[in-house]
C-alpha cells in the first residue's frame, strides 16, 4: 500500500511507478522492432541459388517449389511420381528441373545427389527442403502392427535422415540451409502410429543437425504446421485405411471398443478436420521460403492459426490438460475403464 502521509514521497512513488512500466513497455517495443527488422533482412543473389525439394507431387512441396521458381531460384523438386513431376514442370518456368526420387531407396537417393551435383557444381546445394511424407496408417494403437508404423517412418523420418546426410556434403560447399518439415504432432501425439512418432523425430533430428552443422555455416530450421488441407488429410484415404486396420482386428478386441465406435471415430475425426484444416498452404510455403530466404532464419516456424493459438500452447501444458483436451475431441470405446 502506498503512503499518503507525505503528498510529495506519493507523486514521487506514483511517477517512478510509472516510469518504471513506461520503460519496460518501452523496451518490449524496441525489442520487438528489432527482432521485426532483423527478421526482414535477406540474402542475395537468388539466381545463383540451387534448392532441392522433396515432395514436389502436391501440396507443399508443389506450391513451394512454382514459389521459388518465381523468386528466380534454381529449383530441384523431386516427385514420386511421373505425373506429378510432368505436372510440375508444365506450371514452372525452364528453370526448374524435376526429378523422380523415393526416400525410402538409398539408390534413388543416390541417383538423385548425382543429378544435384552436376546442377550445382562447385557453389553447392544452397537449400534442401525435407517435405516428402505420408500419414496413413494413422489411428488407435491397438488396431496396428509393426509393419504400419515402419511404413510411415520410413518415409517421414529414415527417409529425412537418409537424404540430408547423402546432400550433407553439397550444402557444406554452399554454406546453405536445411528446412524439415516436421508437424505439431511432433509436439503432440493426438493418434497412433507412426505419424506423430515420425515427426517428434524429425524435430530431435533436426536440433542435434543444427547445433553440429552450425560450425560449418549450415542452418537448419523446422517447419511445424498445424492442419492443412493436403493429401497427408485427405479424410478418404484416412478412412479408407481406419477400415482397413479395423476390418482385421480380432473379434475380441473389435467387442472391447463396440460396434459403433468405428463409425464414431470417423466423424468425430471428419469434424474436427473440418474445422481445423485450412485450404491456404501458402501459410507454410511462406514460412518455407522465409528460412531459404532470410538472413537470419528462425529455428523454429509455427505455420497456421491452430498452431500458433492453440497446439503449441497446449504442447507446453500440463499432461492431464492436453489429455482432457484430446479425449473431448475422440471417442471412448465400450468397456472404458476408470482407474
Amino acid at each position: 500500500m502506498v503512503s499518503t502521509d507525505n503528498p510529495m514521497t506519493y507523486l514521487l512513488e506514483v511517477i517512478l511507478s510509472h516510469l518504471v512500466l513506461t520503460s519496460a513497455l518501452l523496451l518490449a517495443a524496441l525489442t520487438a522492432v528489432r527482432w521485426h527488422i532483423r527478421d526482414s533482412y535477406k540474402v542475395g543473389g537468388f539466381s545463383q541459388k540451387h534448392v532441392f525439394v522433396t515432395g514436389c507431387d502436391s501440396g507443399f512441396g508443389n506450391l513451394l517449389a512454382r514459389q521459388l521458381d518465381r523468386k528466380g531460384f534454381h529449383v530441384i523438386a523431386a516427385c514420386l511420381t511421373e505425373k506429378g513431376a510432368a505436372d510440375l514442370a508444365a506450371e514452372a518456368s525452364p528453370r526448374l528441373k524435376t526429378l523422380l526420387l523415393n526416400v525410402t531407396d538409398s539408390e534413388s537417393i543416390g541417383r538423385a545427389v548425382e543429378f544435384v551435383s552436376g546442377e550445382v557444381g562447385e557453389r553447392g546445394l544452397w537449400g534442401l527442403v525435407n517435405n516428402a511424407g505420408r500419414s496413413t496408417p494413422i489411428g488407435p494403437t491397438e488396431w496396428m502392427q509393426l509393419e504400419d508404423f515402419t511404413k510411415v517412418l520410413d518415409v517421414n523420418l529414415i527417409g529425412v535422415i537418409e537424404v540430408t546426410l547423402q546432400f550433407l556434403p553439397l550444402l557444406k560447399k554452399a554454406q546453405g540451409r536445411v528446412v524439415n518439415v516436421a508437424s505439431i504432432l511432433g509436439r503432440l501425439s493426438l493418434t497412433g502410429g507412426g505419424y506423430c512418432l515420425s515427426k517428434c523425430g524429425v524435430e530431435a533430428f533436426s536440433d542435434s543437425l543444427r547445433r553440429d552443422m552450425q560450425h560449418f555455416g549450415i542452418k537448419v530450421s523446422i517447419i511445424e504446421p498445424g492442419f492443412f488441407k493436403t493429401g497427408v488429410t485427405r479424410l478418404d484415404l484416412i478412412e479408407a485405411d481406419l477400415r482397413r486396420l479395423w476390418t482385421r482386428l480380432p473379434q475380441d478386441v473389435k467387442a472391447s471398443y463396440g460396434a459403433k465406435y468405428f463409425e464414431d471415430y470417423v466423424k468425430a475425426q471428419g469434424f474436427s478436420m473440418g474445422i481445423l484444416c485450412s485450404p491456404d498452404i501458402s501459410k507454410v510455403t511462406g514460412c518455407m521460403e522465409h528460412a531459404l530466404t532470410a538472413y537470419f532464419p528462425r529455428t523454429r516456424y509455427g505455420a497456421g492459426w491452430d498452431a500458433k493459438l492453440f497446439w503449441i500452447p497446449l504442447s507446453y501444458m500440463p499432461s492431464f490438460v492436453t489429455d482432457f483436451v484430446i479425449s473431448v475431441l475422440l471417442p471412448s470405446p465400450k468397456d472404458e475403464r476408470n482407474i
